[in-house]
């Protein structure tokens, strides 16, 4: 099939998404799922990310298919787009997790480590933060402690996790979530 034909096709699909139809949206999906995930997979280098991407960008593509004009870019054009845009946005936050991650780590060592020797006050101060986390990490459920501690200290990603513990990948992330916002607001009492 010529691009032309193909195009022709994928502008009507993308017509009767747009109107919400959900044959239309699957026909799609068969028709260009495995290029739109072979972008996704060069960009991000790992498959279980790829394939979060994947179905992130037909969500998008339900949603703003009402939106796409043929006439300012091809379909495949506006939907590479949309993946390209989501596995950026995946990039980013993953490295915004960890730089924060890192940066408060980075911070808490750079004052214990001062010098070439610890100071007394120094290492009472970190003895009281690692009392203090070893608190909060006990008042986790048992679930939400493991998954933190395994996110954290093995550095496994979020995939990862869930191919590990063997649980859906969106639970994964609400107790990663929901053990960080426990922790920071345990740990905001010690401090």
């Amino acid at each position: 099939m010529n691009t032309e034909s193909l195009d022709t096709e994928l502008i009507a699909l993308l017509d009767r998404i747009g109107q919400q139809d959900e044959v239309a949206l699957k026909a799609l999906y068969d028709r260009t799922s495995s290029r739109l995930f072979g972008l996704a997979l060069r960009i991000l280098g790992q498959r279980e990310w790829a394939e979060d991407v994947l179905q992130e960008s037909f969500l998008a593509i339900w949603r703003l298919a009402s939106d796409y004009r043929a006439s300012l870019s091809p379909p495949m054009a506006w939907m590479g787009m949309i993946v390209r845009s989501r596995c950026l946005d995946l990039l980013r936050r993953r490295q915004a997790d960890r730089s924060q991650l890192t940066q408060v780590l980075d911070d808490e060592y750079a004052e214990t480590l001062e010098g070439d020797s610890p100071n007394p006050l120094d290492s009472t101060q970190a003895s009281q933060q690692a009392f203090a986390l070893h608190q909060c990490l006990g008042r986790l459920e048992n679930r939400q402690r493991e998954v933190v501690s395994l996110a954290y200290l093995r550095d496994l990603s979020h995939s990862e996790l869930a191919l590990q513990l063997r649980v859906p990948l969106g639970t994964v992330k609400t107790w990663i979530r929901r053990g960080l916002d426990q922790l920071r607001s345990c740990m905001a009492r010690y401090a």
